[in-house]
């Protein structure tokens, strides 16, 4: 059974999966970690979520404010032995819901197109790809996605 938390940044669990999360990140985006890894502080995230199978830690991800309207998705992971069992889909509606009870209407994500199983994960759930914003835009490895969370899932 999956079960999720509601926290903020400081918590250990979410520390420990955002640990193994960059460690992954760093492998697939070799050279390019660095530039990625700038913009993935989690020091200030107040809207976390940790995802626990049989009690244990599995998943994570966060959420922050982009703009009045937007929310932008972040350090969405599942560990490599949690994958494959709806976890990175329970964690994505998850915060879904909490920017919808945040009263925002629409969420934005960055992913890498090194990592094809996140890119699958987001267009099945309902995000189209929208042009390289911010700090992304030219960034080649990049592709950005959205979705009106403003209606019912």
């Amino acid at each position: 059974m999956i079960t999720i938390k509601r926290t903020k940044s400081n918590d250990s669990d979410f520390i420990k999966l955002v640990a193994q999360l960059d460690s992954e990140l760093s492998e697939r985006d070799g050279e390019d970690h660095a530039f990625y890894h700038q913009f993935n502080s989690i020091d200030t995230l107040k809207h976390t979520v940790v995802a626990y199978m049989n009690e244990k830690p599995m998943g994570c991800g966060a959420i922050k404010a982009f703009d009045l309207n937007t929310i932008e998705v972040k350090r969405m992971y599942v560990t490599p032995k949690a994958r494959g069992k709806g976890i990175a889909t329970t964690i994505l509606k998850e915060l879904e819901l909490w920017a919808k009870d945040l009263n925002y209407t629409n969420c934005v994500l960055e992913t890498g197109k090194r990592q094809p199983e996140a890119i699958a994960l987001y267009e099945k759930n309902g995000y189209t790809s929208i042009a390289n914003y911010g700090q992304y835009k030219g960034i080649k490895n990049s592709v950005c996605f959205q979705k009106n969370v403003s209606f019912k899932n």
